[in-house]
This record gives structure tokens, sequence and C-alpha cells, in this order.
């Protein structure tokens, strides 16, 4: 048998899952598994400026790609990347996280070897889905097939394992099994459960959907009930898999007036791979339907955040397939009720645009700019938590990527990994000047790339959402929140990126049309003072809705 360092198995493993890209920062304690990617020339390793990073574009991969993989240093090196571990674990993200670790003899000694961490087990565990520690060399591959496995399977997120460097650079008989390994299938839903919510469905006169990121696979399924009659409400993770087009979506405009009034009315709401989440519910305070019905791959979901009447444990597109089967053509078309959708979706996009103003139009004006199938990946900002999350329109899902975990400073890096897992689409990153800041360093890797991504930089000079807060809170008391902001348009321009800034309307339009034209990346910063005061919409605190 050939032999081959554990850090070349792994990945020739890797390389069998049909991974593209590894994401990441090369350190002493992980240069046997760098060095084997650059060997081999099968798998892109693209150069992140920091683990925070890598990671987030590995987790943006994973939502497109079914695994994501990024490779780190150890101790602080992995500790770098805890933030957006918890992001991934939030997004229900397949990730698989190597990172590095001291040599087997000093490991858990407290001897003050180069890079070690205190228990850097226990922060990785506590941040991710599940994590491992390999000491033997022969145990390498299939401890990483039990990791891609369990990152893999519904409920998915990531999986950290950590390798000692000696471990990693130790020779091994090449093993005989290096095949992908197939996520563990969700049980099958017990017919008698999908009988009785078909049976539901079919008595109610008005039932609605609200479907989540766990019924991503679903569309087709969504869409049938849609055309029946059935109104679909998403969450922000979930909007797309009903197109905003079709006239019985009400996208995300969960706690728009006259769509709280429908979802309350509905004499049976099926909620569909939805978490529902603070944000989305008024910190758990919207009324929903007085007969609700959960579909949710985990039965961890049951009872989670609102008494159900049902909870059937499966998976989404199969149950609502079998429902469908089941429903002998059944129809809820009525004329009244299609209207007053129609009208509750409207009443919410107009207040919203009347309330924007200007911000409205920019978010329509970007709209018209991108190509059909772009993707608008946004941070959390003002503009990212209002037009960014309800009013751009969206058709398909995953054209709308955001922190689920509601975190700052992860938008940049997530528009690079969606770029590298669509390289045929035109990839818009909203951020804001505050967030934008906790990465920076990552414009240069979007550069190195050439990361077909705009950067939308919407600079007001500070944390914005924290003024609202604050302003509402806390008689609006204002600490904190200013911020020294450079010009980004000219760090743009230092990194060799082609780069624009706009202090009006017009001028938005005329340049984001020149920058989508751009084949790479460009940063267009928007001088938020100039274009006009972003007024009071909500605050971004859950009680309010956001």
């Amino acid at each position: 048998m050939a032999k081959v360092t554990v850090g070349d198995a792994i990945v020739r493993l890797l390389e069998a899952h049909h991974v593209k890209n590894m994401y990441g920062v090369i350190s002493i304690h992980n240069l046997p598994i760098a060095d084997a990617v650059g060997r081999r020339e099968q798998i892109h390793f693209v150069c992140a400026r920091g683990e925070a990073g890598a990671l987030s574009m590995a987790d943006a991969e994973a939502r497109f790609a079914g695994l994501g993989v990024v490779l780190t240093s150890t101790g602080a090196g992995a500790g770098n990347a805890g933030g957006s571990l918890v992001e991934a674990y939030n997004a229900s993200s397949p990730v698989l996280h190597i990172t590095g670790q001291v040599e087997a003899e000093y490991l858990d000694r407290d001897v003050g070897f180069t890079h070690e961490a205190k228990d850097q087990l226990s922060f990785l565990r506590a941040a991710s889905k599940a994590a491992y520690r390999i000491m033997s060399p022969e145990h390498a591959v299939g401890v990483l097939r039990e990791a891609i496995r369990v990152a893999t399977t519904v409920p998915m997120g990531p999986v950290s394992v950590e390798i000692p460097s000696d471990v990693q650079a130790a020779e091994i008989e090449l093993p005989a099994d290096l095949t992908p390994v197939a996520p563990m299938k969700v049980p099958m839903a017990d017919a008698a459960e999908v009988s009785a919510l078909a049976q539901a469905l079919k008595i109610a006169r008005r039932p609605m959907l609200w479907v989540g990121g766990g019924a991503l696979g679903a569309t087709n399924e969504i869409k049938a009930l849609a055309d029946l009659g059935i109104p679909v409400v998403s969450s922000a993770h979930g909007r797309g898999i009903l197109a905003d087009e079709h006239p019985r979506s009400l996208g995300a405009f969960h706690n728009a007036e006259q769509v709280e009034q429908l979802i309350a009315e509905a004499d049976v709401l099926v909620v569909v791979g939805s978490r529902l989440r603070s944000n989305e519910t008024k910190t758990y305070g919207l009324q929903l339907s007085d007969h609700v019905i959960q579909i949710d791959a985990s039965p961890m979901a049951q009872q989670r955040n609102y008494l159900v009447d049902q909870f059937v444990c499966g998976d989404s597109q199969d149950i609502l397939s079998r429902v469908v089967a089941q429903l002998d053509d059944h129809q809820w078309l009525d004329a009244d009720y299609d209207q007053r959708v129609l009208d509750a979706k409207q009443a919410a996009v107009d207040a919203l645009s009347e309330q924007l103003g200007v911000y409205a139009e920019l978010c329509f004006a970007l709209r018209e700019a991108m190509p059909e199938d772009g993707i608008l990946v946004r941070d959390i900002t003002m503009s990212g938590s209002t037009w960014g999350s309800r009013l751009f329109p969206v058709q398909k899902p995953l054209q709308n990527i955001h922190s689920l975990a509601g975190a700052i400073g992860l938008g940049l890096a997530h528009s690079i990994g969606a770029a590298a897992a669509n390289p045929d689409k035109k990839v818009v990153a909203l951020v804001g000047d505050g967030g934008l800041m906790l990465g920076l360093g990552e414009i240069a890797t979007l550069v190195q790339e050439n990361s077909n991504v705009i950067v939308l930089v919407m600079n007001d000079g500070g944390y914005g959402i924290m003024r609202g807060i604050q302003r509402r809170y806390f008689d609006d008391r204002q600490y904190f929140n200013q911020l020294h902001t450079p010009s980004y348009e000219q760090i743009g321009k230092a990194m060799q990126c082609a780069s624009f800034l706009v202090r009006s309307i017009d001028e938005f339009k005329t340049v984001i049309a020149e920058a989508v034209a751009i084949d790479g990346p460009a940063v267009v910063e928007v001088d938020m003072p100039a274009l006009g005061p972003f007024p009071a919409v909500g605050t971004g605190h859950p009680r309010d809705g956001w």
C-alpha cells in the first residue's frame, strides 16, 4: 500500500466529497494539510485575512454547495473563528472546520507551547454542532468522515475537528475507502399524521403557510399549495421559496398590520421549517392562528416557541408532497380573500417605501440594475434590516443571504463565499460602515480572488441600528455609536479595486449600473448624510419585529 501523510489523506477525502474551495489562514499548526492542498492542486485555497472571515466564507458556500470547508490555526486562531461558528450554527450551515492543535506530546499539559490554548476542544464544542479530536493517525479519515456526516445531517451545522500538527504530518497507509459519506436520512413522517394534516387543510376555509429555511427544498410543493389558494408568509431566511411576484406571497412582512391580521385570522397556520425567531415574532408576542400545525425535521422544534395543535416530524418536501397528493384537487380559491392578500402585501410595501423615502428608491434602483439571478448578501445594518430584508424583491431561494445570529461584520466574508459558490452570478454585499470595519481586511481577499462582488457600503458614520434602539428605549440618549470612518472609496482604490462614492440617488443609479457591468470586485460607498437621513423605521430591536 502507498504511504501518504495524514494531511494528504484528509485532502483526498475532501476531493472525494467534491470540495472545490477551502478557506483559511495557514499556520505552523496546519501546514501539513495546507501543503497537501497545494501539492495536489485539486482544491482551490482561498487565503482569507482572518479566521473569522474564513469561516464565514465557508458558511456562505455551504448554504449553496452543501458543504463548506475551512482550515484554521490553533488556540487564538481557532478562537478567532468562534463568532462565525456561532453564526454557522444559527444558520444550520454544513461547515467542516479543521483546526490544528499543538503536538500530541504537549497537548493539555499547560507547558506554554506555541499556540497552546486552555481546553480548546470545549470552546469548539460550545460553538459547533459537534467537535472531535484526532489523536491516532490511522483514525483520522474515519473521524473526518463522521464529522462530514454529522455536519450534513439535518438539522445541519458546523463541526470542528482538531488535529495535532505531528498527527497531520504522520505517514499512514492510504486508506482503501475514501468514498463520500452520506448524511443520515430524516425519518419519514407517520402516514396518519400526514393524512391528519391534509384533512385539516381540507376543512379549513382560509389556511396559511409560514415557511422558513427548513423549507428551502420544498419550493415546488409550496408553490403548488399557493396555486391552490393558500397565501404564504416567510421568514427572512425563507424568502424566495415562494417568489415575491406570486400573487399569494406575503414576503417577510409578518409584522405589517394587515398581514398580522391575516395570520391571526387564518383558521389553520402551517409552520414549515421555521424557528419563529424572536425578531420575526416581536419576541414571540405576535398572535398566530388559533390552530397551528408545525412541520420540522427536528423533534426538538415541537412546542419550542409557540404551542401547536399538531407537530409533524420529518422532511418538509416529503411531507408536503404527500399532503398535496392527498388533497384530491381541493382548492381554496376565493377572489375576495385573494384581494385581501394582495392589498395587505401592497399596503406593507407602500408603507415601508413611504417611510424609507429615498432609500426605497435606492432599493428598487439596485434591483433594476442587478441581473435577475443576482444575490444580495446583507450585513446587520439599518438598510439590511429594512429594505434589504423585506422590500428588495426576491424570486428564488438563497437570493437574500444574511446573518441569522444577528451579528454585524459578516456580510463581506459571506459575499466572498457566496460568489465562490456561484461564479456565474453577480453578488452585492450590503454592509454598513460600522460592521465593515470588523473584517475590512477581507477586501484584499475579495480583490485577490477577483470575486464578482459589489461591496455596497451604507456609510452613516456609526452604528445606525444602535441609534434607533437608544432613541426608542433609552430616551434618545445617544452614547458610543459615533465612529470615525475612513473613505471607503479610497480604501477600495488602495486595494486596487474599482471604487465609487455617491451622494445622490441619481448618482447612485448611474454608478450602480457601471459597477454591475464590471466582471469582478467593486466598492460603492453611499454617503448617507448627503443622500438624506435614514428614517426611524423600527429599531432593530427584537420587540419591534425586523
